[in-house]
């Protein structure tokens, strides 16, 4: 990856400030903290949950697990696209994770949400609508001269969070996923990997407790 941003904080007042200035309603759906798997502190979560955005450590075993997972899925002969209406893109940003999974997030409930008219996110969704999801990746990396531009909101939002932000340069072990219900399936949401992953079956009911 040639071009790198700020990586985003896990934090849903960053995540809700970013959301809306790029176009999204959140007086009715937001981001708020996930405190723990119990039962009871999952029920502490207000419903319904429209997607899950997962930050979790980038282990050795972690990415054996995923080099592992893709060299399956491309000796079956490439990774499922999943179905037609669902959001996927690649991610070929450096640390831009966490942007790509509220992309993820949000363009998959776009039913449900309050998109503002002409808002980057009202602009970005249809004019990549048509794309496959590695030109997805590349038109959020290089728009087109008409097209919506995120870098200043992206490092706007990567310098709010309640931490210092790492050096460009330096490598962060993190890495953001996001998690939504469609067509029955629970769908995992990497841009690193090759295509969306169906952890079986689900609705928009299920989570957060369907994603444990």
């Amino acid at each position: 990856m040639g071009k790198r941003w700020l990586p985003l904080e896990s934090n849903p007042e960053v995540l809700n400030d970013f959301a809306a200035k790029l176009g999204m309603a959140v007086d009715k759906f937001k981001f708020c903290d996930v405190f723990g798997l119990d039962p009871e502190l999952l029920a502490m979560v207000p419903q319904p949950v429209l997607a899950v955005l997962l930050l979790f450590p980038v282990t050795d075993a972690a990415e054996r697990a995923k080099d592992e997972e893709e060299a399956a899925a491309s000796a079956a002969g490439g990774r499922p696209a999943g179905p037609k209406d669902l959001f996927f893109m690649k991610q070929t940003i450096g640390n831009a994770c966490g942007t790509i999974g509220l992309l993820h997030a949000v363009g998959n409930v776009q039913d449900a949400v309050s998109l503002a008219e002409g808002s980057f996110l009202e602009d970005f969704y249809r004019q990549t609508a048509a794309l496959n999801p590695t030109e997805r990746g590349k038109f959020l990396e290089d728009p087109p001269s008409d097209g919506p531009d995120i870098d200043a909101a992206h490092e706007a939002a990567a310098n709010e969070g309640a931490t210092k932000p790492p050096r460009l340069d330096e490598v962060v072990q993190l890495h953001f996923v996001a998690l939504v219900a469609a067509h029955e399936q629970l769908w995992e949401l990497d841009g690193r990997k090759s295509g969306p992953v169906s952890h079986g079956p689900s609705s928009p009911a299920t989570p957060p407790q369907g994603c444990v």
